[in-house]
């Protein structure tokens, strides 16, 4: 049996675990990611990390032949640098270079959304698939695209950025600097964003009595709005799924993919969000009726996702 690291580097947490060749998971942990900290000392913890998870499995190192990890940001796959991480202090470190000699073992890199998206293919809802694009729904909107069983990474690992694609010419800011982007729209925060605007403009809703401090207010908010039958709430969450619908379209008239997998916290709604979803967006792909439509489901692998996906980068 061959075994394998897989590191998932967050803003807040860094998770990692040993898997078999499979992709299964044998022993996981994590430790806060302190992002503020100098990028060597990070290092160090994610170095640590991988020892205690060997020791705790009981499979020595010298029994693992790879490392992934997945980075929240932008990589040189070839170089294994973090180019740029917006939420660490990394930019232009050298992690595949550290971690592989303090390891003694190769390392291979990739964007965080591309790691979800390849541990859903091997073990979560893209499992019975060729090709799947994973769409994270979180702080931002990632992606990640498999192709006929492989990761494609683009220009120097860069592709799949598929948030800032433009919806809406001279729209809401996005934090990437173009205006109208995909991420300003479909996005957790933009979700949250929308509930407190409409919130502020009707305070006779029921989602000033769901969540009074506007400060507290979260992606689930509205949709408990719409459970209880507000009608503010069923606006926010249908103008929600229109735009979110639009960008998933777009991709499937662009890849065609096999599966479109939805994954972050927003997608806790289960069948509140994918039902009206899917009616909304196969309408919107070419070909109408006349053609078969990509299935679109929710991810089920959570945060083991991006840990299995870093593990099987060596065969991505």
């Amino acid at each position: 049996m061959k075994y394998y690291l897989g590191i998932d580097l967050g803003g807040t947490n860094i998770k990692a675990g040993i898997t078999d060749e499979t992709g299964t998971i044998l022993y996981k942990n994590a430790v806060r990611t302190l992002g503020q900290r100098p990028a060597e000392e990070i290092a160090k913890d994610m170095i640590d990390l991988c020892r205690f998870i060997c020791r705790n499995a009981e499979i020595p190192l010298e029994q693992v032949e790879a490392v992934g990890i997945g980075i929240p940001g932008t990589v040189d796959e070839k170089k294994g640098t973090i180019v740029y991480a917006n939420n660490l202090h990394m930019d232009g470190f050298p992690i595949g270079a550290v971690i592989g000699k303090a390891l003694g073992k190769p390392v291979y890199l990739s964007n965080d959304a591309n790691c979800a998206a390849l541990g859903e293919f091997v073990n979560g809802s893209g499992k019975n698939y060729d090709s799947i694009v994973m769409v994270t729904l979180g702080t931002g909107v990632g992606g990640g695209i498999i192709l006929k069983g492989k990761l494609w990474g683009g220009l120097d690992g860069s592709a799949a950025e598929i948030g800032h694609m433009v919806l809406k010419a001279g729209g809401e800011a996005c934090s990437c600097g173009r205006t109208g982007c995909w991420e300003a729209y479909s996005s957790a925060t933009a979700l949250i964003r929308d509930t407190v605007r409409a919130m502020k403009k009707h305070p006779e809703s029921l989602l000033n009595t769901i969540q009074p401090d506007l400060k507290k207010v979260s992606a689930k908010t509205a949709f408990l709005g719409l459970a209880k039958g507000d009608a503010v709430a069923k606006e926010v969450v249908e103008q929600y799924l229109y735009y979110l619908s639009e960008g998933i379209a777009n991709i499937i008239n662009t890849l065609a993919p096999d599966a479109v997998i939805l994954g972050g916290g927003v997608c806790n709604e289960g069948d509140t969000l994918l039902r009206p979803l899917r009616e909304l967006v196969y309408p919107k792909c070419y070909g109408g009726e006349t053609v078969r439509h990509p299935d679109l489901k929710i991810a089920s692998m959570g945060n083991d996702a991006g840990i299995v996906g870093a593990a099987m980068l060596w065969n991505s």
